[in-house]
């Protein structure tokens, strides 16, 4: 495509004939011409790329996942090895070595060289009145000591808002808990709740086609959606 873009210029801008472009180019004479002066442009072949991190779920797990850690502190950011982790845990069977390619590559294509998502990347839109919730964990100082507590947050995409709740344990009567709190703090409830992955949510984690687990609300009560139908 570059060259297709130089014989255009050459032609174009400079108003230079086939001739003195071919000379410039070492192209041959039909190709220059073929450019030079119709719209047709050569079709760009994007490889299709193979393994399990692009056939399989594991890819968008873990482009989620990094694409998450980009809100937070360079410290609070999961690593490699956190990831792969992770992975295992959901009976990932691949190679350590396998997820560190992954990232590379993922970095290497949505993040610029100052570590932040390039402008180009399509960013997810929120409606007004979406909220979503997950756990997580922040620093208080407590009787003169700094440590670290669990909280529930309630975040707007929408508005940038949110709301927190500190919780003693990432459990499902904690998460309860906090989201009778976070409602309380809002005001309302959100018309639809987005929870991904969250495991106090849910009864039983779901394996194969992995999907954000949503919260809809119904006249102001919230109704589980169980997506894997």
């Amino acid at each position: 495509m570059p060259e297709v873009n130089h014989i255009k210029n050459l032609r174009n801008n400079k108003s230079l004939s086939i001739n003195e472009i071919v000379k410039r180019t070492g192209f041959a004479w039909k190709t220059v011409k073929k450019y030079a002066d119709e719209d047709q442009l050569p079709e760009e072949k994007t490889p299709i790329k193979k393994g399990m991190m692009y056939e399989e779920e594991w890819g968008e797990i873990v482009s989620d996942w990094l694409m998450e850690d980009q809100a937070l502190k360079k410290k609070l950011r999961r690593n490699n090895k956190n990831i792969f982790e992770e992975l295992q845990r959901l009976k990932f069977p691949g190679s350590y070595r396998t997820v560190c390619n992954y990232i590379a590559e993922w970095k290497d294509k949505m993040l610029d060289e100052t570590d932040t998502v390039k402008e180009e990347y399509d960013r997810l839109t929120h409606p007004p009145a979406e909220a979503q919730i997950d756990f997580g964990v922040t620093e208080v100082v407590h009787e003169g000591k700094v440590k670290d507590t669990h909280c529930l947050v309630l975040s707007f995409p929408f508005s940038n808002g949110g709301f927190v709740a500190p919780l003693p344990a990432e459990n499902q009567e904690c998460f309860l808990e906090g989201i009778k709190i976070l409602f309380e703090q809002a005001g309302f409830v959100p018309r639809t709740l987005w929870l991904d992955n969250l495991s106090a949510a849910v009864v039983k984690a779901r394996v194969h086609n992995r999907k954000p687990f949503s919260m809809r609300v119904f006249n102001g009560l919230p109704i589980t959606m169980d997506l894997s139908r």
